[in-house]
């Protein structure tokens, strides 16, 4: 009779089906998103390290169309929120209704929002009013939602994807700085290259539409969840993530001459926990059960580039926050003498 450590997979042979599944997911995105590569593997590492994303780029670049695809290669349940600036905090998370029986008795009972999903798209989160936006901020750190004295939790995978336009544009309020912190990444969609704009027009201007198959499911994407919390972290290279914080502090003794210059307020605790957890997927996503300084290296920049808050000369003269942290990378070594 086999025992259960022989019929137990072993750690190589999960860490190749994790990579195996993981391409999947992209096959599938890829057959409707053109390009974006990086956006895509930035997208599955915030779904399998148990965050958020927040999107970014002008409308029209394909932002909710990569959201909708993602739901259907994952086989998840997925509502869309669409932020207005008349939007209530009751429009997302449901409300207490008074209904009445055949008997004419009544009784209240609560009806659900499109918060109680699997993958929620707030489209467009920063048109909305910060007491609207306020409102996920319960869902997306907790898994769960209060209304009244009664709490309801969220199903897991519990995903919200956001999507924001520049802030620049007209009708847009900045996000706090609360709710910021709660997106593991932020990812800048570019605009598309020529020949990726040629892919683009050929799909969406002909009658043949991509379909984009089922991929892995909802158990399956728990049991990956699970595998990259366990992938083991050396010390040094935690401790490099740790020193790439601090270089976003100004006051602190290792923050580079930019950071002294252009930062206000450098990035909070969660932005180390964003590295950290976003590395171990992508570890994965390359077939290692370990985390090497090139994960951190990786997950760096766009873990920290929503958490770091600029002074007035770095607003004023248009300082880009990539820039400032691309130098704190360049200048803080891997290991410590």
């Amino acid at each position: 009779m086999a025992t259960s450590s022989e019929t137990a997979p072993s750690t190589e042979e999960e860490v190749e089906a994790f990579k195996r599944d993981c391409g999947k997911i992209r096959e599938q995105v890829g057959s409707m998103i053109v390009g974006n590569r990086e956006i895509i593997d930035g997208v599955i590492m915030v779904l399998l390290a148990s965050g958020n994303v927040l999107l970014e780029g002008v409308p029209g670049l394909g932002k909710t169309m990569l959201v909708r695809t993602l739901s259907e290669a994952l086989g998840l349940d997925f509502s869309r929120i669409q932020f207005t600036p008349d939007l209530m905090p009751t429009d997302i998370l449901g409300a207490t209704i008074i209904v009445e029986e055949e008997d004419r008795s009544k009784h209240f009972r609560f009806e659900k929002g499109p918060i109680f999903s699997h993958i929620v798209l707030a489209d467009e989160i920063n048109r909305a009013t910060p007491k609207t936006q306020s409102a996920m901020l319960e869902a997306m750190q907790e898994r769960s939602v209060t209304i009244g004295k009664e709490t309801f939790q969220l199903d897991p995978p519990f995903f919200v994807l956001a999507t924001q336009n520049p802030l620049e544009m007209e009708g847009t309020y900045p996000l706090p700085e609360a709710q910021l912190d709660r997106f593991l990444f932020k990812l800048k969609i570019l605009f598309p290259k020529l020949a990726d704009l040629h892919t683009i027009m050929d799909r969406t201007t002909q009658s043949d539409t991509p379909e984009v198959g089922k991929a892995i499911g909802r158990e399956r994407i728990l049991e990956m969840r699970s595998l990259a919390r366990k992938v083991p972290m050396a010390r040094h290279v935690q401790d490099y993530a740790l020193r790439i914080l601090y270089g976003t502090h100004p006051e602190h003794e290792s923050a580079p001459e930019i950071t002294r210059r252009y930062v206000r307020f450098g990035s909070s605790p969660r932005g180390a926990q964003a590295i950290l957890t976003t590395a171990k997927v992508h570890a994965l996503m390359h077939g290692r059960f370990n985390v090497s300084c090139d994960d951190i290296r990786h997950t760096a920049i766009p873990a920290l580039r929503h958490r770091v808050i600029l002074n007035f000369e770095g607003e004023a003269e248009g300082v880009d926050t990539d820039a400032i942290l691309e130098e704190i990378i360049a200048k803080t070594p891997e290991t410590t003498s």
